[in-house]
């Protein structure tokens, strides 16, 4: 296993938390609010660059498609899914829950992005 980006992890928490405020609007910004995405969105940077470091840099850099097909495979098999049926259960429509189903994809394979960019 490599060693963990964690300045690739820093920008990609960032990186989500920038494209999470600005699809979110005004009414993500309150400072909480903010402290608290920007914080579980560390977390699951550093869960990225974790799982990134074990693949390993020379598997990565023959592979770069492995950067997208599991950042975004984390969203599309677990994320979405599981915010999904919880959004389902509180009784959002059927446009809200793919709406936010699609959001969390697209953060995820930003985060890819930025870790491929990085080259972590």
């Amino acid at each position: 296993m490599g060693p963990v980006n964690w300045f690739a992890v820093a920008a990609a928490a960032l990186a989500a938390l920038a494209f999470g405020a600005g699809a979110q609007g005004p009414a993500a910004r309150r400072p909480g609010q903010v402290l608290l995405a920007g914080a579980l969105l560390l977390l699951t940077a550093a869960m990225m660059g974790h799982m990134f470091a074990r693949v390993g840099a020379a598997t990565l850099a023959v592979k770069p498609w492995l950067y997208f097909m599991m950042s975004g495979g984390l969203a599309l098999a677990f994320v979405a899914p599981a915010l999904a049926i919880g959004e389902a259960r509180a009784g959002a429509s059927a446009g809200k829950v793919l709406r936010g189903a699609a959001f969390w994809i697209a953060s995820y394979l930003l985060m890819g992005v930025v870790f491929w960019l990085f080259k972590a």
